[in-house]
């Protein structure tokens, strides 16, 4: 037997001798940010020369991210004071998706919002009307300070009719000082309260890539996903049809990626070893 490149598992028994479809050449980049391009506030090595590649290829791409809490303007602003260029553009949030979502589904609708500026921009960028009173969606996304008023609030108002919308799944999210409660957790509470369980908009559910996608015009057969997660960034890519990468620089481990039911399409030590393919 040749050698394998770099990453890729021997077949195992259940797969050897299935002949699997090649796919096409990759025309666009979609890539997690946290464990892919940066970790714990520090660029991963090879990640600034890998976007900067992206960027001078001409190809389309975008930097994704459950978090909620930044608008783009502000996460360009932070990944330039860790050395990368990119436009504001180039980043696509949960908050985005969880607007885009809302405009498609009731457009010139209204919600109540727990979240911040990272969300609420990107609802009134959408046309939304924030309100207390009888809004369409109850809009859950991350905070700092979860305040229990607004949490009793929207406790109130789902149980008076209005959708739970949530823009991420993660029950927990990083800090300096350890784990902090995200609006997974959050979510939880308030449908353990009300009997209703919220729509989530972001990663795992595809319909954060497709979103991506359609932002940059780009297709599902002709782009890849770059993540760190196995339960996010691979099956999120995976349901929406893309080549899947997983990268070791942040969540998931080899070993783990065996547990699972599904696989990436490739494992690589990091983005750094992409930087040859753009």
């Amino acid at each position: 037997m040749g050698c394998l490149p770099r990453g890729l598992l021997p077949p195992t028994r259940a797969t050897k001798g299935i002949l699997m479809k090649e796919r096409k050449a990759i025309e666009s980049w979609l890539t997690d940010m946290d464990g892919v391009l940066v970790h714990e506030g520090e660029p991963v090595p090879g990640a600034t020369e890998f976007v900067n590649r992206m960027k001078e290829s001409g190809k389309p791409f975008l930097i994704l991210t459950n978090n909620s809490i930044y608008t783009p303007r502000d996460l360009q602003a932070r990944l330039y004071r860790m050395g990368f260029d990119v436009d504001e553009k180039s980043i696509w949030t949960a908050a985005l998706a969880t607007a885009q979502f809302l405009a498609d589904q009731r457009p010139g609708g209204t919600a109540y919002v727990i979240g911040e500026a990272g969300l609420t921009t990107a609802m009134h960028a959408a046309g939304y009307i924030l309100t207390e009173f009888e809004p369409d969606y109850v809009v859950l996304g991350e905070t700092r300070t979860y305040s229990f008023e607004a949490i009793t609030k929207a406790i109130r108002l789902i149980s008076a009719g209005s959708r739970f919308i949530c823009t991420n799944p993660d029950a927990t999210g990083p800090s300096n000082e350890g784990l902090l409660p995200a609006a997974g957790s959050v979510a939880a509470m308030i449908s353990q309260a009300t009997g209703v369980k919220p729509y989530f908009v972001g990663k795992p559910n595809p319909m954060m890539m497709r979103s991506a996608l359609n932002a940059i015009g780009a297709h599902s057969e002709t782009t890849a996903m770059i993540g760190d997660r196995m339960d996010t960034d691979v099956l999120c890519g995976l349901e929406a049809g893309l080549e899947t990468i997983l990268v070791l620089t942040g969540i998931s481990s080899r070993l783990e990626s065996q547990t699972y039911p599904y696989r990436p399409s490739r494992i690589i030590n990091s983005v750094a070893d992409l930087i040859d393919e753009i």
